[in-house]
């Protein structure tokens, strides 16, 4: 049947249209660390906070671990189709066009959402400093209408912004990353150094106010799983990582230092920071902050301290932006070169080597919908999309194992048929844990996926 003809892996494109490869596993640990620590540690922890209570530590370790078995099969896949696309390109050689056309279409929500809601979540942190310092911007414009505001114009600048760097060049914008997401590294260490001496144990009790399984209170999803299903948005990531793969230069050794080292060094780092911030102070003084960690620093008397982490988390956090940017546009890229999207999209500037018009057009989105979205919304609706790709990719790699079990592999997960199945059902399960509304929103997404699929995408496919 034609809707589950596949693509031949490793098959030249015939557009002539090739990304350079510009990239060494140094550019991609940062990419994935850029990508990973951001607006889930330096804001979501308030909102998992008031959703789970001080449990909210077992909810990172939950994601966390689903997310690891996720990582493990996205290595493997990477450096066997060292193609851009990542979950894209996966599902179209081994699952078949229309599932790989629902994932490509999920991919787009993913990465233009959670380029949205970072953006949103550093306008968190530039709204305190500008009402800090008494500037004079309306109210008004920091915040979308979901918040109380008309638009969120901090969201919007730094959104074009980002899109314009990008459009520079990729290895220009990675050493940018690179030096960005050590100083957001060395602002949480900070936190960490300056929270610890305030820690008390008795925070922590109770430990789960909420329960375990998500349920609602006074029409608010709470509970460990409802947490989450939330907090997973501050996992993932690394994903962002294998849509690097048409540029990294050493592929086989370079994608999967990049996928597997990021996501350990992160959830390292996540442990860390959430231990601090809860043993310091009351969760409930953390649910209501739109700036948890300075809020927290401030509640201990160091202001100052506060600033600077306002500040780093300004700086650095656009690298979060600049990740998934930069694959949203990877992913538009192929699936234009697969005749899928108007082939203007697949076209390469001459002079910076990077797809400019599909950058672009993502800013100019990602733009509108961060002016006017809120941050729990936006990260719950990008939480949807992930997971349909994680379970896609997870699925690629144990039906390879079953169809080629002799193809070249340069990185080999670990007991693929436990990781495989776990990564599955934890997606799965944490899928049902979002709040309807954002399911319901995720399977609307795709039905206009699958009309614009059936009327436009097939009868141009260049594998037809």
């Amino acid at each position: 049947m034609s809707w589950l003809r596949r693509k031949p892996i490793g098959e030249p494109e015939a557009t002539g249209e090739r990304l350079a490869r510009t990239l060494g596993w140094p550019h991609l640990v940062a990419l994935g660390v850029g990508a990973i620590v951001g607006t889930g540690i330096y804001t979501l922890t308030g909102v998992g906070a008031g959703m789970a209570g001080p449990a909210v530590i077992l909810s990172f370790a939950i994601a966390g671990a689903v997310c690891a078995c996720a990582a493990l099969a996205y290595a493997e896949m990477a450096t066997m189709i060292p193609a851009a696309g990542s979950a894209y390109t996966y599902s179209y050689a081994v699952l078949g066009e229309a599932i790989a056309w629902v994932v490509g279409w999920s991919l787009i929500l993913e990465y233009t959402v959670v380029c949205a809601a970072v953006a949103v979540g550093w306008s968190g942190y530039a709204g305190g400093v500008i009402r800090s310092q008494h500037w004079p911007i309306p109210i008004a414009l920091l915040a979308g209408p979901g918040a109380g505001g008309l638009v969120n114009l901090p969201a919007v600048v730094i959104s074009l912004m980002v899109a314009g760097l990008l459009c520079l060049g990729t290895r220009e914008s990675a050493r940018i990353n690179f030096v960005l997401v050590l100083v957001k590294i060395a602002a949480l260490v900070m936190f960490v150094v300056l929270a610890l001496p305030a820690f008390d144990p008795h925070r922590f009790t109770p430990f789960a106010p909420y329960g375990f399984a998500k349920h609602e209170v006074g029409g608010a999803a709470k509970g460990v799983m409802a947490a989450a299903a939330i907090i997973f948005f501050a996992f993932y990531g690394f994903d962002a990582v294998s849509t690097a793969a048409e540029e990294t230069k050493n592929p086989a050794r370079d994608l999967k230092i990049g996928i597997v080292g990021s996501m350990l060094a992160c959830t390292v780092i996540y442990i860390a920071v959430a231990a601090a911030a809860l043993g310091a102070v009351p969760y409930q003084a953390l649910a209501d902050s739109a700036e948890p960690l300075a809020a927290v620093l401030r509640g201990l008397g160091r202001p100052g301290a506060a600033t600077l982490i306002a500040a780093a988390a300004i700086i650095a956090l656009p690298t979060v932006i600049l990740a998934f940017m930069y694959g949203q546009s990877r992913i538009f890229f192929v699936m234009a070169r697969d005749g899928l999207l108007p082939e203007r999209l697949a076209r390469v500037n001459a002079k910076t080597g990077t797809p400019v018009v599909v950058t672009l057009l993502t800013g100019v989105v990602v733009a509108a919908l961060a002016g006017l979205l809120s941050l729990k919304d936006i990260a719950a609706l990008a939480n949807a999309g992930t997971l349909c790709a994680f379970i896609a990719v997870a699925a690629c790699m144990l039906v390879m194992r079953r169809r080629d079990p002799d193809r070249v592999r340069p990185f080999r997960a670990p007991a693929a048929w436990v990781i495989g199945p776990l990564a599955i059902v934890g997606c799965l399960y944490l899928f049902a844990s979002l709040e309807f509304a954002t399911i319901w929103r995720f399977f609307a997404w795709n039905a206009v996926g699958l009309g614009v699929y059936a009327l436009y995408a097939r009868p141009r496919s260049r594998h037809a």
